[in-house]
C-alpha cells in the first residue's frame, strides 16, 4: 500500500491535493500535515514512498524540509515534490540543491498533478526492487567464489530480464556492468562493453552528466532521487527516461562503483499527453474546452490579485445554429463550427485563449484589458469577422451573441465569470441576436424568464394558444383575390397577440418548432376548406415550411395525412421554403420535394434573393413560385440597385416558367413599378395587413361586393 505525505500550512490545499492522491490508486494511504516539523516527527517512525509539499510555510520552508528528510537515512531516495506559486528559479535551484525531485506551480493542475504523482510512485517501486536486487548481489559477492561466480551468472541473467537499462560504473567511469537490454540499444554485447569508458555507453554528453551525478553518490554515499532525462538515440529517436543512481559496496562497506538504473517511459509519456489533451480539448475543433478554460481563467485570476490586471471573457453563441444544424446535417453543423474555431484563432492570436464549451458556444479569454471599451471592441471584431460577406468560402457567415464579463469585477471564480457571462449573451439573443451585451447585477431575473418563456411555449401548445393571420395575396393581371398566406400569432394570456419574432428563435433553439408547424400545417388547410365550403371560392393556402422539419419529420407523408384530413385540395396548397433548405439539398430533401410535387402540391420560395441564391438549385427542384422579398420592394422607389435586382428576379422567375410573388407592398408607386416589371402576384398592407380569419373572411366579402357594384356601374 503507497504511502503519501502532504504537508501545506494551508487545510484547503491539503484537502484538495489528499482528494487527488486517493485518486492514484485503490489502496493508496494518505497522511497530511500542517507543517513540517510534525511531519519529520512522523517520519522518524514510519515510512513513505511519495511527499508533496508546499514551498512557502511558517517555521520551516519547503526546502529545509527536503533537506530533513534526505538527513534521514531510510528517506534518502524517497521522491519528493515541491509546490510553489513563485515561478523563481532561486527558489528551484534551492530545493533542488536540498535534494528536490520535482516540482508543481500553484494552482496546480490537476492533470498534471496526477500524471507526475503516478509516474514518481511507479518509479519509486521500480527503484526499491532494483534496491532490493542490488542488496541480494551484495549478499552475493561475499560468498565463496564458487558461490560467486554463479551468483554473479544469475543476477546477470536476472539483471537481462528486467525492462530498463541497467549499468554500474567504477570510481574511474569504467563500465563494470552493463545489462543486455542496455548494450543491445546501442548495437553492441554487454561483454564488449565491460571495461571501457562510461562515453562509449551513453556519449559524451550524457556520460559528462552521469560522471557529475556518480560523484555526487560518492560525496553523500547515497542513493539519488529518480530524475527525467530527455535522450536523442544514435538513430535519432527521442527517447524519455527515469533514471537512477545508487551505490554498490564491497565486503568492507567501500563504495566500489554506481549503479544507474534507467526505465524507458517514452510511449507511458505520449500517452499522458495524448490523454491530457483529450481531458482538455474539444475533438471536433482542437481547441480548449470548458475545463482548460477554467484553467485559464484560475491563473488569470490569480495573475491579477499579484498585478492588479484586468481580463474578459467572451461568452459566444451562434445565432440559429440549430435551424442551420437540423436543415443541413451534421456534417455541415460540424464545418461551420470547424470554421468558427479557425476564424476566431486567428482573429484574436496568441496571447488569447479560444475555447468551445459545447454545442455551438464558444469562448475567448481576453487577457491585459484598459477597459470594458477594449473588450466591445474585440467583441464587434467577431461579429464583423462572423457575419462578413466579402470573406474567403472558408468564412462563417452566421451571427452571434455575445456576453462579456469584466474580471475582477464581475466574478471572483471561473464558475462565476462564465455563469455570468452566459447570462449576458442571453439578454443579447433575447434583443434578436448579433449583438454584445456586457454583465449586469439584473441580469439573473432575465435567465429566468427565458426559461419561462419557454415552458410557456410548451402549455401554449397544449392549450393551443396560437392562431394564424392571413394576408391576401392578389393576382395583379386581374386585380382579384386568389389566396392568403398563413401568418403564426400566439395569443398570449398576459401579453397579448405576438408576432412570431418574439417566440420564434427560441421555438427553433428549444425544437417546439417542430410541432408548432405542424399545427400550423394542419390548421391552415382546414380554414382553407371551411373557406371553400362556405363559397368564397378556390383560395390558395401559402404555409411555411420549417428547415427543421426536413430533418426531423417525413414532411410528404405529413403534407399527404393532412390533405387527407383536411379535405382541402391538393393544388390550392402553397408550401413556402427558405433557400436554406434548398441551397445543400441532399437525397432527403430531393426525395421528399419529389413526393410534395407528387400529391400535387406547389413550392414557393420565400424570402428569394436574401440567401445564397443559386441557379442550380432553382433548376433542380420542381418550384412553381420565387417570392421577392420585402427588403427589395421597400427600396424600390428610390433605389435604382433594388429596382435593379427585383427586375433581374422577375425576369429570372420567368425565363424558368415560375410565377413571382412580391411581398411588402406598402405604397400605390411600389405596386404600379411591380406591375410595370411584370411581377404575377403581391401581397402586403397596401391590401390589408394580416388579420384573423374571420375578418379576413368579411374583408375578401366587402371587396367582392365592391367590384360587383363597380362592374353594375
Amino acid at each position: 500500500m503507497p504511502a503519501i505525505l502532504i504537508i501545506d500550512d494551508s487545510s484547503t490545499n491539503r484537502r484538495i491535493y489528499s482528494v487527488l492522491a486517493r485518486r492514484l490508486q485503490a489502496d493508496v494511504w494518505v497522511r497530511t500535515f500542517e507543517n513540517g516539523q510534525k511531519a519529520l516527527d512522523w517520519l522518524s517512525d514510519n515510512s513513505a514512498d511519495l511527499i508533496i509539499t508546499d514551498y512557502k510555510m511558517p517555521q520551516m520552508t519547503g526546502a529545509e524540509l527536503v533537506a530533513a528528510v534526505r538527513a534521514l537515512p531510510r528517506h534518502r531516495d524517497v521522491p519528493i515534490v515541491v509546490v510553489t506559486a513563485y515561478d523563481d528559479r532561486n527558489f528551484r535551484v534551492a530545493s533542488l540543491e536540498a535534494g528536490a525531485t520535482d516540482f508543481l506551480l500553484s494552482p496546480v493542475d490537476h492533470v498534471e498533478f496526477l500524471a507526475r504523482a503516478r509516474n514518481l510512485l511507479k518509479l519509486r517501486a521500480q527503484h526499491l526492487l532494483i534496491a532490493e536486487k542490488a542488496e541480494l548481489l551484495e549478499i552475493n559477492l561475499n560468498a565463496k567464489d564458487l558461490l560467486l561466480r554463479e551468483s554473479r551468472e544469475a543476477l546477470a541473467q536476472v539483471i537481462d530480464t528486467v525492462p530498463a537499462f541497467i549499468s554500474a560504473a567504477d570510481l574511474e567511469g569504467r563500465c563494470v556492468l552493463v545489462n543486455a537490454q542496455q548494450a543491445a540499444s546501442i548495437g553492441r554485447q554487454p561483454a564488449d562493453l565491460v571495461g571501457q569508458p562510461v562515453e562509449a555507453l551513453l556519449g559524451e554528453e550524457r556520460a559528462l552528466i552521469s560522471r557529475r551525478l556518480d560523484q555526487l553518490v560518492l560525496r553523500t554515499s547515497h542513493a539519488l532521487a529518480p530524475r527525467e532525462e530527455e535522450v536523442t538515440t544514435p538513430a535519432g529517436e527521442h527517447r524519455i527516461y527515469l533514471t537512477s543512481k545508487a551505490p554498490l559496496h564491497d565486503g568492507a562497506g567501500r563504495i566500489t562503483s554506481i549503479l544507474t538504473t534507467s526505465i524507458d517511459i517514452t510511449q507511458r509519456r505520449e500517452a499522458e499527453k495524448r490523454l491530457e489533451y483529450l481531458a482538455s480539448h474539444d475533438s471536433l475543433t482542437g481547441l480548449p474546452n470548458r475545463l482548460m478554460l477554467r484553467d485559464h481563467l484560475r491563473r488569470e485570476l490569480a495573475r491579477g490579485r499579484r498585478g492588479d490586471q484586468n481580463f474578459a471573457l467572451h461568452f459566444i453563441d451562434l445565432d440559429r445554429f440549430k435551424a442551420i444544424n437540423d436543415a443541413h446535417g451534421h456534417h455541415r453543423g460540424d464545418r461551420l463550427l470547424q470554421n468558427v474555431a479557425d476564424s476566431l484563432t486567428r482573429l484574436v492570436g496568441p496571447s488569447h485563449t479560444v475555447a468551445r464549451l459545447g454545442g455551438d458556444e464558444f469562448a475567448v479569454l481576453q487577457p491585459d484589458i484598459d477597459g470594458p471599451e477594449d473588450a466591445e471592441r474585440l467583441a464587434r471584431a467577431i461579429l464583423h469577422m462572423l457575419t462578413d460577406e466579402d470573406a474567403g468560402p472558408s468564412a462563417p457567415r452566421i451571427g452571434a451573441s455575445i456576453g462579456i464579463t469584466v474580471a475582477p469585477l464581475d466574478g471572483a471564480d471561473p464558475d462565476e465569470l462564465l455563469r455570468n457571462s452566459d447570462q449576458a449573451m442571453y439578454l443579447a439573443k433575447s434583443l434578436g441576436g448579433n449583438t454584445v451585451r456586457f454583465f449586469a447585477a439584473d441580469m439573473a431575473p432575465r435567465a429566468t424568464q427565458r426559461a419561462q418563456m419557454e415552458g410557456e411555449l410548451r402549455d401554449a401548445l397544449k392549450r393551443r394558444d396560437f392562431v394564424l393571420y392571413y394576408q391576401p395575396l392578389i393576382d395583379l393581371r386581374r386585380n382579384a383575390v386568389i389566396g392568403a398566406e398563413a401568418l403564426l400569432r400566439w395569443s398570449h394570456p398576459q401579453r397579448g397577440v405576438l408576432a412570431p419574432g418574439a417566440f420564434l428563435g427560441l421555438a427553433e433553439e428549444s425544437g417546439l418548432i417542430v410541432p408548432i408547424n405542424e399545427w400550423v400545417l394542419r390548421e391552415a388547410c382546414r380554414q382553407g376548406a371551411q373557406w371553400r365550403g362556405a363559397g368564397l371560392g378556390p383560395l390558395r393556402i401559402a404555409v411555411n415550411l420549417s428547415p427543421i422539419q426536413f430533418r426531423r419529420q417525413q414532411v410528404g407523408e405529413l403534407v399527404r395525412d393532412v390533405l387527407e384530413d383536411s379535405g382541402f385540395p391538393p393544388d390550392l396548397l402553397d408550401l413556402e421554403l427558405t433557400e436554406g433548405i434548398l441551397i445543400d439539398y441532399d437525397e432527403t430533401v430531393t426525395e421528399q420535394m419529389h413526393l410534395l410535387r407528387s400529391l400535387g402540391v406547389s413550392l414557393s420560395v420565400d424570402d428569394f434573393g436574401t440567401g445564397y441564391s443559386s441557379l442550380n438549385y432553382i433548376r433542380n427542384f420542381p418550384l412553381h413560385r420565387l417570392k421577392i422579398d420585402r427588403s427589395f420592394v421597400k427600396d424600390l422607389a428610390n433605389d435604382p440597385r433594388a429596382l435593379a435586382i427585383v427586375r433581374t428576379i422577375i425576369d429570372l422567375g420567368h425565363i424558368l416558367n415560375l410565377q413571382v410573388v412580391a411581398e411588402g407592398v406598402e405604397e400605390g408607386a411600389q405596386l404600379e413599378t411591380l406591375r410595370a416589371e411584370g411581377c404575377d402576384e403581391v401581397q402586403g398592407y397596401y391590401f390589408s395587413p394580416p388579420v384573423p380569419a374571420d375578418v379576413f373572411a368579411r374583408w375578401l366579402a366587402q371587396r367582392d361586393g365592391e367590384r360587383a357594384v363597380a362592374s353594375a356601374d
